[in-house]
């Protein structure tokens, strides 16, 4: 019998495990990159250090379709153990890549509704994560242009008609608007002359608003819907802080950073043996309240003392 020295057990090589990661950012986003470090700083305190035990494999599909698909069809052919998926364009095109790969999803906007897993409880397929707010969330972005901009009659909503949350959105922002007497219409996000036809048709009247649903598209045109906005002089109210530190008004929504936190965990114990069908989709747990005084002032606004006291972070 070979005996082999205690030495030897102890050099041999950790397991390389692989993690595919699909953003649906582009790779110069300036959310996009803290995000992703956040996820790979805390798959690090789990145990999982880069070079080591894990490669990482990361693509930015920067919300464009056929980039999406690409890079989905892509990450399924290096046959990872494990895909982090970004927002519901991610999500979408891995799910019809593979059905076998386990995938963690952040962001994600109605999983249920939208059919990516069976309930909340129990996913029952091969993905499972993090979901966006509720649709029931969207109301409460008029209620806050309501508190910034009382005069505001008339909101434009941004929305992306072509993935099923941008109807869920304007759907439950349609029903709180009587309550506020406020008129609603949609304004597609689909290309930058679509923004600018609607903002403009919203400034040519009085008291208009706007306020921009959680989507992909939007954080692809989001400088062109902020510029867009200071030209028409429109308030506007966003669902997440980096369109407020980029120049907009106010924006109320889950903290996307640690979503991306909490999805290291998932993958965590995915890599150890749990199957995502067993993994509860998790709702967020925290939300933040960001305003741009500068951007009031600029458009004659004087938030109140109510909502400034319940801002998370104010940028003068």
């Amino acid at each position: 019998m070979v005996t082999w020295p205690l030495a030897a057990y102890a050099q041999q090589p950790e397991q390389m495990r692989r993690i595919g990661v699909l953003m649906n950012r582009s790779e110069g986003d300036p959310e996009g990159q803290p995000r992703l470090a956040a996820f790979r700083q805390a798959l690090e305190q789990l145990g999982w250090k880069e070079g080591r035990n894990i490669r990482v494999d990361v693509r930015w599909g920067e919300d464009k379709v056929d980039l999406e698909r690409k890079y989905a069809a892509e990450l399924v052919a290096l046959t990872p153990d494990v895909i982090l998926a970004n927002g519901t364009s991610s999500l979408g095109p891995l799910l019809q890549a593979s059905r076998t790969i386990p995938i963690v999803f952040v962001q994600v906007t109605d999983p249920v509704g939208s059919g990516y897993v069976v309930s909340l409880a129990r996913p029952g397929g091969n993905a499972t994560g993090f979901a966006a707010r509720e649709y029931g969330v969207s109301g409460k972005w008029l209620e806050v242009l309501k508190q910034v901009a009382p005069g505001v009659t008339r909101v434009g909503v941004i929305r992306n008609p072509a993935v099923p949350s941008g109807s869920g959105q304007f759907g439950a922002i349609q029903a709180v608007a009587p309550y506020l007497r406020m008129e609603v219409a949609p304004i597609d996000v689909r290309d930058p002359g679509e923004i600018e036809r609607g903002a403009a048709a919203l400034a040519s009247g009085s008291n208009g608003a706007l306020i921009v649903t959680a989507n992909g598209a939007a954080v692809a045109h989001r400088d062109v819907i902020i510029t867009t906005a200071a030209r028409h002089k429109l308030p506007a109210v966003y669902w997440q802080r980096h369109f407020v530190t980029a120049g907009g008004l106010i924006s109320y929504g889950e903290d996307g950073t640690d979503q991306y936190t909490r999805a290291a965990g998932y993958v965590d114990r995915i890599l150890k043996g749990e199957k995502p069908a067993d993994l509860p989709v998790q709702a967020p747990t925290k939300y933040e309240l960001v305003i741009n005084l500068k951007t009031a002032k600029a458009l004659g606004l004087d938030v109140p003392p109510s909502l400034l006291s319940r801002a998370d972070a104010v940028i003068e």
